[in-house]
């Protein structure tokens, strides 16, 4: 059994859908990134850069104690290993794989949450945030254009793989981000096959109902005031 500790998220929705796909039974562990409970003991002594998702393989290959694995793309990784699923064996195609989730958790990811921050999250509109992290994101579709309109097939190649895992919510969500997928047809085309997948599907509506409500400056606390101090001081606990 993999325990995933989750919040429905881009990065949270990678690992569920990764999980749909390989058939994996799974047991949910929702992490209310909003109360703070990613700061909790024991979260971070599964994830210690106190950020979900994460997960502890209770049935590792080879047997032994169960392992817990952080950062979604170290996770992708682990979970293809694992089940011999969506990552080639050969050194070539395989080292494709790589490249684009690295791109993924390198580039559009950290840009495009900077960018939705600044968007919609950030308590005063900062004209020059937003036009760097906007302009950042739209170069990134450009080349994720390119490289789909070379492939005509998936991100990493002809087969279905973690790469499109990864990228696939962050692409989700583009109006979010003020992009178009209307300026980039390949990156359309792509993403409404992906969406036509059953355990993708599956993957991201996994916990919807747990983002209802609304962000509240206690929230934002927890989501967007941490340093160091504050970890370790604790101040992070929502009452």
């Amino acid at each position: 059994m993999v325990n995933l500790h989750y919040w429905p998220t881009p990065n949270g929705w990678k690992v569920s859908i990764m999980l749909e796909e390989c058939g994996l039974p799974y047991r949910l562990v929702p992490v209310n990134i909003g109360k703070g409970e990613q700061f909790t003991q024991e979260f971070m002594a599964i994830s210690p850069n106190n950020r979900m998702p994460a997960i502890v393989d209770d049935d590792p290959a080879g047997g032994g104690e169960p392992i817990p694995v952080f950062e979604s793309g170290a996770i992708l990784i682990y979970l293809a290993e694992k089940t011999g699923l969506f990552m080639p064996a050969d050194v070539r195609n395989r080292n494709q794989v790589l490249q684009w989730l690295m791109w993924q958790m390198g580039g559009l990811g950290p840009m495009a949450g900077q960018n939705g921050h600044f968007l919609l999250y950030a308590p005063e509109k900062i004209p020059y945030a937003i036009d760097r992290y906007g302009r950042e994101v739209n170069r990134l579709y450009g080349v994720l254009n390119d490289q789909l309109g070379r492939t005509d097939a998936f991100v990493a190649g002809p087969e279905y793989s973690i790469a499109d895992m990864a990228i696939f919510p962050w692409i989700r969500t583009h109006k979010a981000q003020n992009v178009s997928l209307d300026d980039f047809p390949h990156v359309q085309r792509w993403y409404n096959a992906l969406f036509q997948r059953p355990a993708l599907k599956r993957g991201l509506d996994l916990g919807k109902e747990l983002r209802a409500g609304t962000m509240t400056e206690e929230a934002r606390k927890a989501l967007f005031g941490q340093t160091a101090q504050s970890v370790r001081d604790g101040d992070h606990r929502l009452t």
